[in-house]
């Protein structure tokens, strides 16, 4: 969301109005930003799709049980009481959508992007998912299967991505700093 949009206007006149009246203190609106940057999102995604490419172990637990395998991580924020983790190979794309609305592993992948709930992206992903990746930027090739999954209330999905050639000599931290939150939900690959 740009600084000028209509959306951030309105985000900030409301701030403003709810801690001109006393309902809210900027302390509280700096805290919960520092929870969704810090403590919140797609880093924390990230950390596990590296996680898995350095641990053979521990990328069989997350794609049997991805709940249980992230616990001992502790993330805060929620919505991934029921995760499960799809991985992409040389024959399978995934793709991630929720077509109610915007269920999404908050705690994994942070606030939802302004695409992942409009209804459009909603519909068409599961219609014509070819042409959406392709609208993303992502070309997959015409022998690769791609595989939509439909998040709900019950259940969220993470893709775990291929991990790009040529980064065999990388760390976890140096391998999670090239995983974008797109890539996690599937319209982007590294």
């Amino acid at each position: 969301m740009s600084e000028h949009s209509p959306q951030a206007i309105r985000a900030e006149a409301l701030e403003s109005l709810l801690i001109e009246q006393g309902l809210l203190s900027e302390s509280a609106v700096d805290e919960t930003i520092a929870l969704f940057n810090d403590r919140v999102g797609p880093l924390n995604g990230a950390r596990v799709v590296a996680k898995a490419w350095c641990d053979p172990a521990f990328k069989a637990a997350l794609l049997e049980d991805g709940t249980a395998a992230i616990e001992p991580f502790d993330f805060q924020g929620g919505e991934v009481q029921k995760l499960v983790v799809v991985e992409n190979t040389p024959e399978v794309h995934n793709a991630v959508v929720c077509t109610l609305c915007s269920c999404y592993p908050w705690a994994l992948l942070g606030l939802p992007p302004t695409w992942y709930k409009d209804p459009a992206y909603r519909s068409r992903i599961v219609r014509e998912p070819r042409k959406v990746l392709t609208e993303f930027g992502l070309d997959v090739p015409a022998g690769k299967e791609v595989r939509v999954w439909d998040s709900s209330a019950e259940v969220r999905y993470l893709v775990l991505p291929e991990r790009p050639a040529g980064t065999e000599d990388l760390d976890e931290e140096a391998l999670a700093a090239l995983v974008p939150r797109e890539a996690m939900i599937g319209v982007a690959v590294l």
